[in-house]
């Protein structure tokens, strides 16, 4: 769509020169001869620039310039004015305007002003549509959930939003704990300012130190220059230290320090750099535990723990199955550009019995699949994954049904069968990531894959993501 200019001038050449300078560079042009006409038209036609004589009888250039500011403050302003009145056009720009232009032109200057205004205009408007976007995705109103347990979280998030208190948000994984960390920020009076993650458990102690603090140039080998840490790209905003629980311990001293003095000191500097952040933990581990252990320092604990929110579980939740099955089938219909209407009563039924050890994010990835593979209206029972549909895969791991008769039974066999199938849950529930997997079920990535072979389970994802 052409961008529409409107200039103002009250010497014809001066708008002649304009029109077929502007039309030729492909933009839609409407000229008029003094600031009052300007008024008039722009409440009849919407435009994306204005450009304006300074010095024009009845309506100066500077008393449109306000109408402008006042009434359509998004409203691109750039000016004309005559050389020696320069001034004049700087108090301009300090009133709204974007830039001036003198005359005489030159005209690839002001073909470059114009067009890098009306970029940076785009931009802005982008940056404040994906600002909307995230407030919208990230509001409490779009955790989905109609729980009892759920309306706590939300009146939780409200409370808190608005204060720059520490938070640490414990559950399961899966449970939609950084979900709640975006939405306490974008609920706040910091959602204009950064948010910034750190996935704690991702990044190697090596360069854990860097990641967080940053470095000097030279410091360590591979710094080959000056970088920002996490605590400097959040500064004024909020830090989101994700699986917090990972961190080794030598961190945890350097993190203690920039929370209580709320300075930070790059790896291979002398120097001190204050830092304002506000501090969203978060973990599926059990940190007092870990306290206990001394595997986590307490003091660093209880500054983060100044108020808890605990994500529920979807099995503590079944009634949110639903809720969130339907959420998730129009997300990823619109994606995937498909047109599936429902899901039926039999494979809701099935969905709301599965037990779920990946949580809300397993419901997601199985909704995510039975969409790209249904070429139906509806989602069936036969539609669902195999091991949703299996009623093992609807109970959690124990010996109900097992009958021990007198010929007794193969011990041995019977745990076999049920490890392999919490391995392939936990599987499906990590979206085939078997790194993820071997942390929901609490072992080891080198076990996991003992186990993957073990069982014969390997074609079951791609192999080559597992040691991302």
């Amino acid at each position: 769509m052409k961008s529409r200019i409107l200039v103002v001038d009250d010497e014809e050449s001066i708008r002649e020169f304009l029109d077929i300078m502007l039309r030729k560079e492909g933009y839609d042009v409407t000229c008029v001869e003094d600031g009052q006409k300007a008024i008039d038209i722009l409440g009849k036609k919407s435009f994306d620039m204005v450009i304006s004589d300074l010095q024009m009888p009845n309506v100066t250039g500077i008393e449109l310039l306000k109408f402008v500011k006042e009434n359509y403050p998004d409203l691109l302003f750039m000016m004309i004015t005559a050389f020696g009145t320069t001034e004049s056009a700087v108090e301009a720009m300090k009133m709204g305007a974007y830039d001036y232009i003198t005359k005489p032109f030159k005209i690839d200057e002001v073909r470059i002003n114009i067009q890098n205004a009306l970029k940076s205009q785009n931009l802005e408007v982008e940056n404040r549509s994906l600002k909307r976007e995230l407030e919208r995705e990230y509001s409490f109103q779009n955790l989905v959930g109609n729980s009892e347990e759920m309306h706590r979280i939300y009146d939780l998030i409200k409370r808190v939003s608005s204060t720059p208190t520490n938070v640490l948000i414990t559950g399961e994984s899966g449970t939609g704990k950084e979900m709640v960390a975006k939405a306490i920020h974008y609920n706040g009076p910091l959602k204009e300012r950064p948010f910034v993650t750190v996935n704690c458990g991702a990044i190697p102690e090596s360069l854990m130190e860097s990641e967080m603090f940053g470095h000097k140039k030279g410091s360590f080998t591979g710094a080959v220059a000056d970088k920002s840490g996490m605590f400097e790209v959040a500064d004024g905003g909020t830090l989101f230290l994700d699986e917090v629980g990972e961190l080794p311990l030598s961190i945890q001293v350097k993190l203690l320090r920039a929370i209580q003095e709320r300075v930070i000191r790059r790896v291979g500097s002398t120097d001190d750099t204050s830092v304002n952040v506000r501090i969203i933990a978060a973990t599926n581990r059990n940190l007092e535990d870990m306290v206990k252990d001394q595997t986590f320092r307490q003091d660093l604990f209880y500054r983060l723990n100044v108020i808890n929110i605990k994500t529920p579980s979807l099995r503590d939740r079944r009634d949110d199955v639903g809720l969130l099955a339907g959420h998730f089938l129009k997300k990823y219909n619109d994606r995937l550009n498909k047109a599936i209407g429902s899901i039926s009563k039999e494979a809701m039924d099935i969905l709301k019995k599965y037990d779920y050890p990946g949580n809300v994010r397993e419901l997601e990835n199985i909704i995510e699949r039975t969409v790209a593979l249904e070429a139906g209206a509806t989602i069936l029972p036969e539609s669902l994954p195999p091991f949703v549909q299996t009623p093992s895969g609807r109970k959690m791991a124990s010996s109900e049904g097992i009958e021990i008769t007198d010929d007794g039974i193969d011990l041995d066999k019977v745990i076999g069968q049920i490890e392999k199938e919490l391995i392939i849950k936990a599987i499906h529930a990590s979206g085939g990531v078997k790194k993820k997997a071997s942390k929901l079920l609490g072992i080891t990535f080198r076990s996991m894959r003992y186990r993957v072979e073990k069982y014969n389970l390997g074609s079951m994802s791609d192999e080559d993501i597992d040691d991302e």
